[in-house]
């Protein structure tokens, strides 16, 4: 893939870059080596390799799935200026 002088204007426009028009020849050479280079990437054979978490072998630390309540209702209300039975009280906004 390779990104002409419109392609250019047009990316530095959505990125909300002002770009000079002596600007415009060096970019569109810097992204098309950035294209390039994704293209060899994408030439790499990948088949039977895991996916990593990260370079080391290590085992994600997770825990678990648990749903509850979390315990902590009195605790979250207790700055509020008005609650009952662990609700804020707000004022009706809404006739």
């Amino acid at each position: 893939m390779s990104v002409d002088e419109k392609t250019v204007r047009r990316i530095a426009h959505l990125a909300r870059i002002a770009v000079a028009d002596e600007d415009v020849a060096p970019l569109q050479g810097e992204l098309n080596a950035i294209l390039a280079f994704v293209e060899q990437l994408g030439a790499v054979d990948v088949a039977g390799v895991e996916p990593m978490t990260s370079v080391t072998p290590m085992r994600m630390k997770k825990r678990e799935d648990v749903v509850n309540d979390g315990g902590r209702a009195s605790d979250i209300v207790a700055n509020a200026p008005e609650t009952e039975d662990n609700y804020f009280l707000v004022p009706k906004v809404v006739e």
